[in-house]
């Protein structure tokens, strides 16, 4: 443990609060961590490794199961960095299927390819199980406390620390921490209770996805198909699936594995067995951004403070590299005993990286549209473009989230 580690966890250790708020015994923890998704279960990992007394509230009662439906597989090079200091990257590597390269083809003819150097893979592993390491992982540190089944209700900011409120099985709940990090999604409670507005960025579309057995032979291949009736998404999953992901104007009314497979395979001509799919589910991608992200003694980190489209796989580990921020940051300020715009750095350095991540995402989005005539020979030529060798490593550089 390094020596601003050490003092912090030595102060922290009889920390007592006496202004009668009533919340847990009268104790003050270093740091609060609301939500326990794949973002708020890293911090509270790495704060963990400082040795810091985190409690973590979750309004779940019970974690979802590994084998829940995922959303987010992708994890790119950054975001296997942050896994890494939390000790599961190891086990990451061991689960994850290796993406080692992608190809662009439009009407059976292909557009670029690139590969990606082993140092900058991607890797499929859905977020389901990277949460159950994160979790089991925490299960082991003595100086941080899983409380679920809570519902934040307030949180007010006392100057020297916060207090938390909510619920529990009707019972009230209090919590006291130097400081509070809203880890709570897209629909933040604490983005609200802070009073921070959810400004909106461009880039909007509806998509259907679904998981089926990978019958195809790229089962190290991310493969897109930038049809004129949209785009058609597939990457590899562990266990021998893909995940396929297709635009829609609208999801059609009645979404199951055989609608998903037609509209495969009227674009793309490629067919996929139905046995043992997944049940298809419909997502709309939108981008907003908070402002602020932290203000006194509370932060935003994840899709609390950034929601991004994920087409690209950029949402996920984007958080996680908030999370490596925020860690940063809040060590420092617990040993220093630092005023209370501690957080001025990282909204500023946070924002700036989800401005870049929103105009990303909205990119792909664009590229991925409909398309006819001039439009569709000015997007394949720009594809080609981008595939040429002097442009080929920038491309994989932005896919594979470097720039973050």
């Amino acid at each position: 443990m390094s020596d601003e580690a050490a003092s912090v966890s030595a102060s922290a250790a009889a920390r007592t609060d006496g202004d009668g708020d009533g919340h847990d015994g009268g104790r003050i923890h270093d740091v609060a961590v609301v939500g326990a998704g794949s973002v708020g279960l890293l911090l509270a990992c790495l704060l963990a490794r400082r040795g810091l007394d985190v409690v973590v509230l979750e309004r779940r009662p019970t974690p979802p199961p590994p084998t829940a439906s995922s959303r987010a597989i992708g994890i790119h090079p950054p975001g296997l960095r942050a896994l890494d200091v939390a000790g599961i990257g190891d086990e990451v590597r061991r689960r994850a299927v290796e993406i080692r390269d992608g190809r662009v083809t439009c009407e059976g003819r292909t557009l670029g390819a690139m590969r990606f150097p082993n140092a900058g893979l991607v890797r499929s592993l859905p977020q389901r199980e990277v949460e159950a390491m994160l979790e089991d992982r925490l299960a082991t540190a003595p100086s941080v406390r899983m409380r679920r089944g809570v519902e934040v209700s307030t949180i007010r900011d006392r100057g020297t620390h916060v207090v938390v409120r909510g619920t529990s099985a009707g019972e009230s709940v209090g919590v006291a921490a130097r400081y509070a990090v809203g880890a709570d999604g897209v629909r933040s409670g604490i983005r609200s209770l802070m009073g921070a507005d959810w400004h909106r960025r461009g880039g909007r579309a509806s998509y259907v996805m679904c998981d089926t057995v990978d019958d195809t032979d790229a089962r190290q291949s991310a493969l897109l198909h930038f049809e004129p009736a949209g785009v058609v998404e597939s990457f590899p999953m562990p266990g021998g699936r893909r995940r396929w992901v297709a635009w829609v104007r609208r999801p059609p009314t009645e979404l199951d594995a055989t609608a998903m497979a037609t509209i495969v395979a009227t674009r793309t001509g490629a067919a996929f067995s139905t046995d043992g799919a997944g049940a298809p589910t419909a997502f709309e991608a939108a981008q907003h951004l908070a402002r602020p992200i932290a203000a006194g003694r509370v932060a935003l980190v994840g899709d609390a403070a950034h929601e991004i489209s994920p087409i690209g796989g950029q949402g996920m580990n984007l958080g996680w590299i908030d999370a490596v921020h925020l860690d940063r940051e809040l060590a420092r300020a617990l040993a220093a005993g630092a005023p209370i715009d501690v957080f001025e750095a990282y909204d500023r350095s946070r924002r700036a990286a989800a401005l870049r991540a929103t105009r990303q995402a909205a990119f792909n989005m664009r590229m991925g549209a409909p398309a006819s005539g001039l439009r569709l020979r000015t997007r394949n030529a720009a594809v080609r473009v981008l595939a040429l060798p002097g442009l080929r490593g920038v491309l994989a550089r932005a896919f594979t989230m470097q720039w973050l």
